[in-house]
């Protein structure tokens, strides 16, 4: 979790390591909220994992001054999500019985 977490701090501007545990719960969060939706996420993140989840930290981190960033921010971890759990390589179908 490491590479994930200083990624996230990256894109969340932080330098320092007060928020590590907060961002670190936001990473999990993410991860079981993608899982609710039927993403299995392979065992070595790739690019398109990491951003959602990087996308999922963003939206979720302290407060956002407007809400025109909070939808944005929303309405791209949506679609990252979505996509995620229609694509094969990230989910596991079963043949209909």
């Amino acid at each position: 979790m490491g590479a994930l977490l200083e990624k996230a701090k990256i894109a969340l501007r932080i330098v320092t390591t007060d928020f590590d545990i907060e961002i670190m719960g936001l990473i999990e969060a993410a991860k079981a909220d993608l899982g609710i939706a039927g993403v299995e996420l392979p065992e070595t993140l790739d690019a398109i994992c990491e951003q959602a989840i990087i996308t999922y930290c963003k939206l979720n981190f302290g407060e956002l001054d407007k809400d025109v960033v909070y939808r944005r921010l929303k309405d791209s971890y949506d679609e990252q999500k979505a996509q995620l759990s229609m694509a094969t390589g990230y989910t596991k179908w079963t043949e209909a019985e």
